[in-house]
């Protein structure tokens, strides 16, 4: 799929079990923001999501760009908001990579909405993007998140001092990359579990 044509992209977009991911729009600027207001316990040194009009702006501003795919992630049962997860920096020619990034609210976390949202995103990328890899940089101390791309098929790659700035520090990041070929293996092991 070709990003600079993102009206392809319908009303849900991509649909899971529980979840499905969609376009974040004008419309849904209220309930984000209050969702990640909500979540800044759980955010704090984490992730730096829109919590003011201006910032959710911007975000929407980012996601319209032809380098990014960026998703709300919303339940099926409600529609309700849970979440977000993006592909940035998608860079085609010889790398074919783009960088995941997610956060998940405070009232959703840990119920498994973000494990399908990335098992969703990854098909998208390998598949209609036709990428070959995928990376996630993820600070040491967030267990759970690494876990989390662990058990979807990302490696751990290698360990970058203060590599980006969040909630204005430099922290440190570990690199979780998975490439297309591992993707498609780990999504035939699982599969075959289901039977």
């Amino acid at each position: 799929m070709d990003l600079s044509d993102k009206s392809k992209l319908k009303d849900p977009a991509i649909v899971g079990q529980r979840i499905f991911l969609r376009l974040p729009a004008s419309r849904d600027r209220e309930e984000f923001i209050a969702l990640n207001r909500a979540s800044a316990r759980l955010h704090r040194g984490l992730v730096s999501p829109p919590t003011q009009p201006e910032q959710f702006n911007a975000f929407l501003k980012r996601c319209r760009r032809t380098d990014c795919a960026c998703f709300l992630i919303c339940r099926v049962a409600d529609r309700a908001i849970v979440g977000s997860i993006n592909l940035s920096q998608i860079f085609r020619g010889g790398f074919q990579n783009a960088y995941l990034g997610y956060h998940v609210g405070e009232g959703h976390s840990g119920q498994g909405y973000m494990t399908e949202a990335i098992h969703l995103v990854l098909r998208f990328a390998f598949e209609d993007l036709k990428l070959h890899r995928l990376e996630a940089n993820i600070q040491p101390g967030n267990v759970a998140s690494i876990a989390m791309v662990k058990r979807a098929g990302f490696v751990r790659e290698g360990y970058s001092r203060r590599y980006l700035k969040i909630c204005g520090r430099w922290r440190d990041h570990e690199r979780w990359a998975i490439i297309a070929d591992d993707w498609r293996a780990t999504r035939k092991r699982l599969s075959r579990r289901a039977i």
